[in-house]
Protein backbone atom coordinates (compact mmCIF):
# COMPACT_ATOMS: atom_id res chain seq x y z
CA UNK A 1 0.00 0.00 0.00
CA UNK A 2 3.05 2.54 0.68
CA UNK A 3 6.04 1.26 -0.20
CA UNK A 4 4.80 0.48 -3.74
CA UNK A 5 4.48 4.06 -4.25
CA UNK A 6 6.81 5.98 -1.46
CA UNK A 7 9.84 3.23 -1.64
CA UNK A 8 9.71 2.92 -5.19
CA UNK A 9 12.44 5.38 -7.55
CA UNK A 10 10.55 5.25 -10.29
CA UNK A 11 7.47 7.01 -8.70
CA UNK A 12 9.96 9.14 -6.69
CA UNK A 13 9.04 12.53 -8.55
CA UNK A 14 5.31 11.95 -7.56
CA UNK A 15 5.41 10.71 -3.91
CA UNK A 16 8.28 12.92 -2.37
CA UNK A 17 8.40 15.60 -4.36
CA UNK A 18 4.32 15.56 -5.02
CA UNK A 19 3.75 15.04 -1.25
CA UNK A 20 6.31 17.99 -0.29
CA UNK A 21 4.30 20.50 -2.87
CA UNK A 22 1.23 19.55 -1.83
CA UNK A 23 1.96 20.34 1.86
CA UNK A 24 3.64 23.73 0.35
CA UNK A 25 0.75 25.08 -1.14
CA UNK A 26 -1.27 23.28 1.97
CA UNK A 27 0.71 25.75 4.26
CA UNK A 28 0.15 29.10 1.36
CA UNK A 29 -3.44 28.27 1.73
CA UNK A 30 -3.30 28.86 5.57
CA UNK A 31 -1.30 32.26 5.36
CA UNK A 32 -4.07 33.06 2.92
CA UNK A 33 -6.14 32.32 5.61
CA UNK A 34 -4.75 34.05 8.12
CA UNK A 35 -4.68 37.33 5.83
CA UNK A 36 -8.44 37.06 5.67
CA UNK A 37 -8.36 37.17 9.46
CA UNK A 38 -6.95 40.04 9.83
CA UNK A 39 -8.64 41.66 6.96
CA UNK A 40 -11.95 40.82 8.93
CA UNK A 41 -10.70 43.03 11.60
CA UNK A 42 -10.26 46.18 9.43
CA UNK A 43 -13.44 45.68 8.08
CA UNK A 44 -15.60 45.06 10.74
CA UNK A 45 -14.22 47.99 12.68
CA UNK A 46 -14.79 50.17 9.76
CA UNK A 47 -18.92 49.34 9.33
CA UNK A 48 -18.95 49.85 12.87
CA UNK A 49 -17.53 53.22 12.51
CA UNK A 50 -19.91 54.00 9.74
CA UNK A 51 -22.90 52.99 11.08
CA UNK A 52 -21.82 54.38 14.83
CA UNK A 53 -20.74 57.73 12.78
CA UNK A 54 -22.40 58.03 9.39
CA UNK A 55 -20.47 60.09 7.24
CA UNK A 56 -17.16 59.32 8.41
CA UNK A 57 -16.38 56.56 6.26
CA UNK A 58 -15.71 57.07 2.52
CA UNK A 59 -17.60 54.99 -0.01
CA UNK A 60 -13.50 54.39 -1.40
CA UNK A 61 -12.52 53.61 1.99
CA UNK A 62 -14.64 51.20 2.05
CA UNK A 63 -14.77 49.37 -1.74
CA UNK A 64 -11.00 49.48 -1.01
CA UNK A 65 -11.83 47.09 1.56
CA UNK A 66 -13.82 44.84 -0.63
CA UNK A 67 -11.21 45.16 -2.99
CA UNK A 68 -8.03 43.74 -0.90
CA UNK A 69 -10.90 40.97 0.37
CA UNK A 70 -11.08 40.34 -3.92
CA UNK A 71 -7.77 39.86 -3.80
CA UNK A 72 -6.45 37.77 -1.48
CA UNK A 73 -9.66 34.77 -2.10
CA UNK A 74 -8.65 35.65 -5.88
CA UNK A 75 -4.94 34.16 -4.85
CA UNK A 76 -6.71 31.38 -2.45
CA UNK A 77 -9.03 30.17 -5.52
CA UNK A 78 -6.40 29.92 -8.10
CA UNK A 79 -3.97 27.67 -5.79
CA UNK A 80 -6.78 25.41 -4.45
CA UNK A 81 -7.65 24.99 -8.10
CA UNK A 82 -4.54 24.39 -9.36
CA UNK A 83 -3.43 22.01 -6.16
CA UNK A 84 -6.83 19.70 -6.30
CA UNK A 85 -6.04 19.49 -9.82
CA UNK A 86 -2.31 18.04 -8.95
CA UNK A 87 -4.17 16.26 -6.39
CA UNK A 88 -6.16 14.17 -8.38
CA UNK A 89 -3.35 13.27 -10.78
CA UNK A 90 -0.85 12.26 -7.76
CA UNK A 91 -3.80 10.28 -6.45
CA UNK A 92 -3.98 7.98 -9.29
CA UNK A 93 -0.07 7.98 -9.98
CA UNK A 94 -0.32 6.17 -5.96
CA UNK A 95 -3.09 4.06 -7.55
CA UNK A 96 -1.24 3.28 -10.32
CA UNK A 97 1.38 1.87 -7.96
CA UNK A 98 0.03 -0.43 -6.11
CA UNK A 99 -1.88 -1.77 -9.19
CA UNK A 100 1.15 -2.38 -10.93
CA UNK A 101 2.87 -4.36 -7.84
CA UNK A 102 -0.94 -6.25 -7.20
CA UNK A 103 -0.61 -7.51 -10.70
CA UNK A 104 3.29 -8.39 -10.68
CA UNK A 105 2.20 -11.08 -8.27
CA UNK A 106 -1.73 -11.65 -9.58
CA UNK A 107 -1.21 -15.57 -10.14
CA UNK A 108 -0.97 -16.03 -6.05
CA UNK A 109 -3.62 -13.78 -5.76
CA UNK A 110 -6.46 -14.35 -7.78
CA UNK A 111 -7.87 -17.31 -6.17
CA UNK A 112 -8.54 -14.42 -3.01
CA UNK A 113 -12.26 -13.72 -2.39
CA UNK A 114 -12.52 -10.26 -4.20
CA UNK A 115 -9.21 -10.16 -5.67
CA UNK A 116 -10.35 -8.50 -8.73
CA UNK A 117 -12.21 -5.92 -6.90
CA UNK A 118 -9.48 -5.30 -4.29
CA UNK A 119 -6.90 -4.52 -7.01
CA UNK A 120 -9.83 -2.46 -9.26
CA UNK A 121 -11.72 -0.20 -6.57
CA UNK A 122 -10.33 -0.86 -3.44
CA UNK A 123 -6.82 0.19 -4.37
CA UNK A 124 -8.49 4.16 -6.09
CA UNK A 125 -10.62 4.38 -2.69
CA UNK A 126 -7.14 3.75 -0.26
CA UNK A 127 -5.07 6.29 -2.38
CA UNK A 128 -8.06 9.06 -2.14
CA UNK A 129 -9.00 8.37 0.98
CA UNK A 130 -4.98 8.37 2.56
CA UNK A 131 -4.24 11.82 0.68
CA UNK A 132 -7.20 13.03 1.05
CA UNK A 133 -6.86 12.45 5.02
CA UNK A 134 -3.03 13.21 5.06
CA UNK A 135 -3.93 16.84 3.89
CA UNK A 136 -6.23 17.72 6.17
CA UNK A 137 -4.21 16.52 9.02
CA UNK A 138 -1.34 18.77 7.69
CA UNK A 139 -3.93 21.65 7.17
CA UNK A 140 -5.21 21.20 10.80
CA UNK A 141 -1.73 21.02 12.01
CA UNK A 142 -0.42 24.11 9.80
CA UNK A 143 -4.09 25.85 10.67
CA UNK A 144 -3.00 25.51 14.73
CA UNK A 145 0.75 26.55 14.73
CA UNK A 146 -0.48 29.87 12.81
CA UNK A 147 -3.46 30.31 14.91
CA UNK A 148 -3.21 29.53 18.06
CA UNK A 149 -0.55 32.16 19.13
CA UNK A 150 -2.92 34.51 17.03
CA UNK A 151 -6.06 32.93 19.32
CA UNK A 152 -3.54 33.79 22.51
CA UNK A 153 -3.12 37.10 21.97
CA UNK A 154 -6.45 38.25 20.94
CA UNK A 155 -7.60 36.59 24.73
CA UNK A 156 -6.08 39.61 26.21
CA UNK A 157 -9.06 41.04 25.74
CA UNK A 158 -11.73 38.62 27.21
CA UNK A 159 -12.04 40.10 30.67
CA UNK A 160 -13.87 37.11 32.53
CA UNK A 161 -15.68 33.81 31.41
CA UNK A 162 -19.07 33.25 32.36
CA UNK A 163 -19.87 31.62 36.07
CA UNK A 164 -15.76 31.64 36.60
CA UNK A 165 -14.37 34.81 36.30
CA UNK A 166 -11.38 35.85 34.96
CA UNK A 167 -9.14 33.58 33.46
CA UNK A 168 -5.23 33.97 31.40
CA UNK A 169 -5.75 32.74 27.77
CA UNK A 170 -9.07 31.42 28.72
CA UNK A 171 -10.16 30.94 24.82
CA UNK A 172 -7.79 28.41 23.98
CA UNK A 173 -7.95 26.63 27.00
CA UNK A 174 -11.64 26.29 26.19
CA UNK A 175 -11.13 25.41 22.91
CA UNK A 176 -9.08 22.41 23.51
CA UNK A 177 -11.17 21.27 26.56
CA UNK A 178 -14.11 21.42 23.52
CA UNK A 179 -12.65 19.74 21.05
CA UNK A 180 -11.42 17.36 23.13
CA UNK A 181 -14.86 16.38 24.89
CA UNK A 182 -16.51 16.39 21.00
CA UNK A 183 -13.33 13.41 20.05
CA UNK A 184 -13.87 11.36 22.76
CA UNK A 185 -17.95 11.45 22.73
CA UNK A 186 -17.71 10.09 18.87
CA UNK A 187 -14.62 7.78 19.03
CA UNK A 188 -17.12 6.01 21.99
CA UNK A 189 -20.24 7.10 20.27
CA UNK A 190 -18.59 5.72 16.63
CA UNK A 191 -16.29 2.02 18.27
CA UNK A 192 -18.43 -0.42 16.58
CA UNK A 193 -18.88 1.20 13.34
CA UNK A 194 -15.07 0.08 11.51
CA UNK A 195 -15.78 -3.77 12.40
CA UNK A 196 -19.68 -2.81 10.58
CA UNK A 197 -17.66 -1.60 8.14
CA UNK A 198 -15.48 -4.07 7.31
CA UNK A 199 -18.05 -6.93 7.13
CA UNK A 200 -20.32 -4.81 4.85
CA UNK A 201 -17.20 -4.70 2.25
CA UNK A 202 -17.18 -8.68 3.34
CA UNK A 203 -21.09 -9.35 2.49
CA UNK A 204 -20.88 -6.97 -0.83
CA UNK A 205 -17.63 -8.72 -1.86
CA UNK A 206 -19.49 -12.08 -1.76
CA UNK A 207 -22.89 -11.00 -3.34
CA UNK A 208 -20.85 -9.33 -6.70
CA UNK A 209 -18.38 -12.45 -6.85
CA UNK A 210 -21.67 -14.78 -7.20
CA UNK A 211 -22.84 -12.34 -9.43
CA UNK A 212 -20.10 -12.80 -11.67
CA UNK A 213 -20.15 -16.18 -11.85
CA UNK A 214 -23.31 -16.79 -12.88
CA UNK A 215 -22.80 -14.33 -15.70
CA UNK A 216 -20.61 -17.44 -17.51
CA UNK A 217 -22.20 -20.04 -15.61
CA UNK A 218 -25.93 -20.50 -15.74
CA UNK A 219 -25.82 -22.64 -12.58
CA UNK A 220 -24.44 -19.74 -10.82
CA UNK A 221 -26.35 -16.67 -8.63
CA UNK A 222 -29.98 -18.99 -8.70
CA UNK A 223 -32.47 -17.08 -6.97
CA UNK A 224 -31.99 -18.44 -3.71
CA UNK A 225 -28.79 -18.21 -3.43
CA UNK A 226 -28.69 -14.73 -4.59
CA UNK A 227 -31.55 -13.73 -2.51
CA UNK A 228 -29.60 -15.32 0.63
CA UNK A 229 -26.53 -13.75 0.08
CA UNK A 230 -28.77 -9.78 -0.74
CA UNK A 231 -30.00 -10.95 2.88
CA UNK A 232 -26.60 -11.01 3.83
CA UNK A 233 -26.20 -7.68 2.46
CA UNK A 234 -29.61 -6.51 4.06
CA UNK A 235 -28.80 -7.03 7.55
CA UNK A 236 -25.57 -5.72 7.66
CA UNK A 237 -26.52 -1.88 5.88
CA UNK A 238 -29.60 -1.95 8.32
CA UNK A 239 -27.17 -2.77 11.49
CA UNK A 240 -24.77 -0.06 9.95
CA UNK A 241 -27.78 2.27 9.63
CA UNK A 242 -28.54 1.86 12.91
CA UNK A 243 -25.62 2.34 14.50
CA UNK A 244 -24.51 5.55 12.09
CA UNK A 245 -28.25 7.05 13.52
CA UNK A 246 -26.95 7.41 16.77
CA UNK A 247 -23.28 8.48 16.07
CA UNK A 248 -25.03 11.02 14.04
CA UNK A 249 -27.12 12.44 16.83
CA UNK A 250 -24.15 12.83 18.85
CA UNK A 251 -22.04 14.63 16.12
CA UNK A 252 -24.73 17.24 14.55
CA UNK A 253 -25.29 17.85 18.07
CA UNK A 254 -22.12 18.71 19.60
CA UNK A 255 -21.34 20.57 16.11
CA UNK A 256 -24.14 23.34 16.05
CA UNK A 257 -23.56 23.41 20.43
CA UNK A 258 -19.99 24.28 19.37
CA UNK A 259 -21.06 26.89 17.54
CA UNK A 260 -22.74 29.10 20.18
CA UNK A 261 -19.24 28.09 22.67
CA UNK A 262 -17.32 31.44 22.05
CA UNK A 263 -19.96 33.83 22.10
CA UNK A 264 -21.30 32.04 25.51
CA UNK A 265 -17.20 32.66 26.32
CA UNK A 266 -17.72 36.10 25.67
CA UNK A 267 -20.49 37.18 26.84
CA UNK A 268 -19.60 39.04 29.89
CA UNK A 269 -16.74 40.87 27.35
CA UNK A 270 -19.40 41.79 24.68
CA UNK A 271 -22.31 43.22 27.18
CA UNK A 272 -19.31 45.25 29.05
CA UNK A 273 -18.60 47.05 25.63
CA UNK A 274 -14.50 46.85 25.65
CA UNK A 275 -14.32 45.60 22.41
CA UNK A 276 -15.35 46.97 18.96
CA UNK A 277 -16.93 44.43 16.50
CA UNK A 278 -14.11 43.22 14.26
CA UNK A 279 -12.06 42.16 17.19
CA UNK A 280 -15.04 40.18 18.00
CA UNK A 281 -15.17 38.75 14.86
CA UNK A 282 -11.48 38.32 14.48
CA UNK A 283 -11.86 35.95 17.78
CA UNK A 284 -14.66 34.05 16.69
CA UNK A 285 -12.68 33.46 13.24
CA UNK A 286 -9.74 32.57 15.11
CA UNK A 287 -11.45 30.14 18.08
CA UNK A 288 -13.36 28.25 14.60
CA UNK A 289 -9.76 27.67 13.23
CA UNK A 290 -7.90 26.76 16.52
CA UNK A 291 -11.12 24.46 17.92
CA UNK A 292 -11.64 23.57 13.95
CA UNK A 293 -8.16 21.89 13.56
CA UNK A 294 -8.19 20.13 17.49
CA UNK A 295 -11.80 18.61 15.72
CA UNK A 296 -9.79 16.83 13.21
CA UNK A 297 -11.00 13.29 14.00
CA UNK A 298 -14.94 15.09 14.78
CA UNK A 299 -14.77 16.10 11.31
CA UNK A 300 -12.99 13.04 10.02
CA UNK A 301 -14.61 10.11 11.51
CA UNK A 302 -16.48 8.69 8.81
CA UNK A 303 -14.24 8.87 6.40
CA UNK A 304 -11.39 7.27 8.75
CA UNK A 305 -13.85 3.99 9.34
CA UNK A 306 -14.28 3.87 5.77
CA UNK A 307 -10.19 3.80 5.39
CA UNK A 308 -9.88 1.30 8.50
CA UNK A 309 -11.88 -1.28 6.43
CA UNK A 310 -10.40 -0.85 3.11
CA UNK A 311 -6.91 -1.39 4.94
CA UNK A 312 -8.24 -4.49 6.41
CA UNK A 313 -8.80 -5.75 3.11
CA UNK A 314 -5.82 -4.89 1.35
CA UNK A 315 -3.82 -5.88 4.76
CA UNK A 316 -5.04 -9.77 4.04
CA UNK A 317 -4.69 -9.49 0.66
CA UNK A 318 -0.80 -8.97 1.46
CA UNK A 319 -0.48 -11.25 3.64
CA UNK A 320 -1.87 -13.68 1.62
CA UNK A 321 1.26 -12.30 -0.53
CA UNK A 322 3.46 -12.81 1.85
CA UNK A 323 2.22 -16.50 3.16
CA UNK A 324 2.75 -17.51 -0.68
CA UNK A 325 6.56 -16.43 -1.08
CA UNK A 326 6.99 -17.93 2.51
CA UNK A 327 5.78 -21.30 1.52
CA UNK A 328 7.62 -20.77 -1.92
CA UNK A 329 10.91 -20.43 0.11
CA UNK A 330 10.34 -23.61 2.26
CA UNK A 331 9.36 -25.45 -0.95
CA UNK A 332 12.43 -24.55 -2.29
CA UNK A 333 14.40 -25.41 1.05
Amino acid sequence: MFKSFFLNKKWFAWSIAGSLLILSATWYKVQLDVKINEWFGAFYNTIQEALGKPGTVEFTEFLAHCLTFAKIAGIYIVVAVLIGFFARHYVFRWRTAMNDYYMQHWSKLRHIEGAAQRVQEDTMRFAGIVEGLGVAFIRSVMTLVAFLPILWGLSDHVTELPWIGPVDQALVFIAIISAVTGTVLLAVVGVKLPGLEFNNQKVEAAYRKELVYGEDDHQRADPPTVADLFSNVRKNYFRLYLHYMYFDVAKWSYLQFSVIIPYIALGPTIVAGVITLGVLQQIVRAFGKVEDSFQFLVHSWSTIVELISIYKRLKAFEQQLNLNDDLALQGSA
